[in-house]
């Protein structure tokens, strides 16, 4: 009986075996990848970017609702003029002719604002995501230069959870990580870059449509 039992304990001990120096020749390595978008200088860079587009955007905004408001008060005066009893018929005829361009004009113009400002918003999102894109292929092309560079069989990204909340990564050795070398090549060109993605980004293009003016001879 012994001897039919040694040769399954022989296999499995060779397969275990086997498996074992298959892991041990495994090159691991792992990266934070938040780490590294957060130290490449383009991201702070596209962030600053974002800012400027988006306060111009608000200044913008902001100019255009002065202009609301001040035709509003207009409209409120007319009111409080139409509705003097001391006002001649023609008059009162006149400036509620006044009043009622004036209220379109406001209609017309609270339309523009909302729509300058879910336009501009939609241009400052599609242009976060293209910088954000950009940055991502800069960090992808440079982890896939140093896996072919020095032959790594798994690379984890150690920075983000799974689905169920917990990190992807639960431990790894500090020898395994290789974030470091990845942000010293990205930053090396910091202040001599002259692509595009350091280039100062182009203003979106405002909407078309201005606040109506008031007509001449009101």
């Amino acid at each position: 009986m012994k001897k039919y039992l040694a040769l399954p304990i022989l296999l499995l001990t060779l397969a275990f075996g086997t498996a074992s120096a298959s892991a041990q020749s495994l090159r691991i390595g792992t990266v934070d990848m938040k780490k590294i978008f957060d130290s490449y200088y383009k991201t702070k860079d596209a962030e600053s970017k974002i800012n400027e587009a988006r306060n111009a955007a608000k200044k913008e905004l902001e100019d255009r609702m002065d202009i609301l408001r001040k035709s509003m008060d207009e409209v409120k005066k007319l009111d409080e003029e139409i509705g003097n009893p001391a006002l001649s018929k023609d008059a009162k005829e006149q400036k509620t002719k006044t009043r009622s361009d004036k209220a379109t004009e406001l209609q017309n113009m609270d339309r523009e604002i909302r729509e300058f400002q879910a336009s501009r918003e939609k241009q400052l999102q599609e242009q976060s995501v293209r910088m954000r894109a950009g940055i991502v292929d800069d960090i992808n092309k440079i982890v896939a230069d140093k896996v072919k560079a020095e032959n790594f069989d798994l690379v984890f990204d150690r920075s983000g959870p799974s689905l169920n909340g917990v990190p992807i990564v639960l431990y790894a050795r500090d020898s395994y990580d290789f974030t470091d070398s990845i942000v010293t090549v990205l930053n090396k060109n910091r202040g001599k870059d002259t692509s595009d993605a350091a280039a100062p980004a182009k203003e979106p293009a405002a909407p078309t449509a201005a606040p109506a003016k008031p007509k001449k001879g009101n």
